[in-house]
């Protein structure tokens, strides 16, 4: 699934979609950090297996720690 998503992301870098490389996350809830839905809203192509992936506590949302370990690991792009 990584390979997948890689791949996409590469594919519009190439193709110069800029609107990728600037997704904007909104913490729509305030808590702090970004549920599934949240990381829906700026990842449409987001499967929740790719979430639960970056949610390295496996606690159900995507803290600035785990979102920055996922964008160096190369599975979002910054």
């Amino acid at each position: 699934m990584t390979r997948f998503f890689l791949l996409l992301v590469a594919t519009m870098a190439f193709t110069g979609n800029a609107a990728v490389a600037q997704t904007m996350l909104e913490d729509t809830d305030g808590d702090g950090a970004y549920s599934y839905e949240e990381m829906l809203a700026a990842y449409p192509d987001l499967t929740q297996e790719l979430f639960d992936e970056a949610d390295a506590n496996a606690d159900g949302a995507i803290d600035a720690d785990e979102l920055a370990a996922a964008r160096e690991g190369g599975l979002f792009p910054a």
